[in-house]
């Protein structure tokens, strides 16, 4: 039995990537729906026409995560496809959130997400795929956003490695870093505060990011950031997939090394000073954009 398992499939990207991967690969016999709202995986159930088994699980809990682990010890399925979509953010900053919230992300966004990736591995094959949901956020610590930020620091870091360890597996790992996505997960993020106003504007369509997330998992690709523009002013990038330690900034032939990642020429602060220049708004000085 062919099988994907998509964590986070109650709603947002992980809800979409389980609907694209029945849509893109017929020879899926089941897609394993992880998620915390049952109702929401009977949803997803109507959308998919290939077996749907449901797991209303909360994944930051041991015995939660158990149940999956249980269930591909007994029926042993061929895992083609592992998506890892659970987490979560909170907007705030950390002297203001709360112990409970700050330490929920590092389980939500690190150890569920760890911990899911090892279970799952002794039963994917050869030329199987992984995508680790991470965010652009990986690449710049952020003030008032900063355990979300550091958490997926260490998704795109685990993945990158991961990816090599299992280069003579011909398993392939892509870490996905998006910007702001229009999902539920700014109405939980903005539970503890408001997001900026020029994230509010590049919003991006979950479909379009999914859609890039399987082709460039098929590609082979290591890792990527989504592309965004306002008026003419690119604002996020792709990861050169075969050079480790570049990612592109600006136009797609113009690559600086990572170290550069933060200086004033970034990406996110043209964007920034586009939008002062538009609103007279000289307060916004940020050297990190998502």
């Amino acid at each position: 039995m062919k099988i994907a398992v998509v964590t986070g499939a109650s709603s947002g990207m992980g809800w979409e990537c389980a609907i694209r991967l029945w849509e893109q690969f017929p020879g899926l016999d089941e897609i394993w729906a992880v998620g915390r709202r049952k109702e929401r995986l009977e949803k997803l159930e109507e959308n998919v026409n290939i077996p749907v088994r449901k797991f209303a699980l909360d994944l930051s809990q041991e015995k939660d995560r158990g149940i999956l682990k249980d269930e591909l010890v007994r029926l042993k399925p061929q895992v083609k496809f592992l998506v890892n979509g659970a987490g979560f953010g909170k907007i705030g900053n950390v002297c203001d959130l709360s112990e409970k919230d700050q330490v929920g992300m590092i389980q939500v966004n690190c150890e569920a997400l760890t911990a899911v990736t090892t279970m799952v591995l002794p039963f994917m094959p050869q030329n199987s795929r992984i995508l680790q949901f991470a965010s652009s956020a990986a690449f710049l610590p952020q003030p008032g956003f900063a355990v979300y930020a550091a958490s997926k620091a260490y998704v795109l870091s685990y993945s990158r490695a991961l990816n090599r360890e299992l280069k003579t597996r011909k398993i392939f790992v892509t870490a996905i870093c998006p910007g702001p996505v229009r999902t539920e997960f700014f109405d939980i993020a903005q539970t503890t505060g408001e997001i900026p106003l020029y994230k509010k504007l590049v919003m991006a369509d979950p479909g379009k990011v999914v859609a890039k997330a399987i082709r460039d998992s098929i590609a082979g690709k290591r890792s990527f950031c989504i592309w965004y523009f306002y008026e003419g002013i690119p604002l996020a990038c792709e990861s050169a997939a075969s050079q480790p330690d570049l990612r592109y900034h600006g136009k797609k032939s113009s690559m600086h090394q990572e170290k550069n990642v933060g200086k004033d020429k970034g990406p996110g602060n043209r964007f920034l000073r586009a939008y002062n220049r538009k609103t007279g708004d000289k307060s916004r000085i940020c050297r990190n954009w998502k």
